[in-house]
This record gives structure tokens, C-alpha cells and sequence, in this order.
């Protein structure tokens, strides 16, 4: 009978893995801490010496709206509204910060021997003999 991944053995270190690896992983996302400091009258780019905030992007966008709602057609309008979303959304991604809470040393070693030890018996569970 072939196991986990068609090899010979290895379910219950694939499940042992498995269960390793969601939990050392839950606990490491669960760690981090995502903070935004998004809105309208933000400094999005500087072109120039010209400060390019979020609210400004609105102008192209609906520009853009307008040009599509009156032709559909006009590749101008398609360009101005989908070149500000996409300005606006890289802005919005750039603004994130990505800090981890505070824990011991302890803490962290747990979460990454769960993590990655779990993710190594999956793989040693999956290979062939």
C-alpha cells in the first residue's frame, strides 16, 4: 500500500507535520502586527518636487468614469481609470507597516521549531524511500 505522496509509509508523520506546521504558522501571522496609515490627504509619490497625495488620484479616476460612461470605447478613459486604481492601490500597499508583538525568546523559538519542523517531516513524509 503506498502512503503520503506514493510512498511507502509516512502518514503519521504527514498529519504530525501537517498539524506542526498550521500551528507554527497560526502562531507566526498571529504575531504580526499590520498597521495603515491610509487616507485621502496622505503623500503618495513625489514627482518633481511635487507631492502626489491619494485624493489627488480621485481627479483621474473620475475623469477616467466620465470618458468610459460617455465611450466605452476610448481607450483614454480605460487608461486614466485603471492607471489611478492601480496608483491607488500600490499606495495603500506601500503605507503598510508589518511589526512583529513583543515576545520572548522562548515565544519565538516554539513558533519557529512548530513551523519549520513541522514543514520538514511533511516533506520527509512525502519523498520516496
Amino acid at each position: 500500500m503506498r502512503g503520503a505522496g506514493g510512498s511507502e509509509g509516512g502518514e503519521i508523520q504527514f498529519l504530525i507535520g501537517i498539524v506542526m506546521m498550521i500551528a507554527g504558522f497560526y502562531l507566526l501571522f498571529n504575531a504580526i502586527s499590520v498597521e495603515s496609515r491610509f487616507g485621502l490627504g496622505m503623500r503618495l509619490y513625489n514627482m518633481g518636487g511635487f507631492n502626489i497625495t491619494s485624493g489627488m488620484l480621485m481627479f483621474p479616476f473620475i475623469a477616467g468614469v466620465i470618458a468610459i460612461f460617455y465611450n466605452s470605447k476610448n481607450p483614454l478613459g480605460w487608461l486614466l481609470s485603471g492607471g489611478s486604481l492601480v496608483a491607488l492601490v500600490a499606495g495603500v500597499l506601500a503605507s503598510i507597516q508589518f511589526s512583529f508583538r513583543s515576545m520572548s525568546a522562548f515565544d519565538l523559538m516554539v513558533i519557529l521549531v512548530l513551523s519549520f519542523g513541522g514543514l520538514g517531516l511533511l516533506l520527509r513524509s512525502v519523498r520516496s524511500i
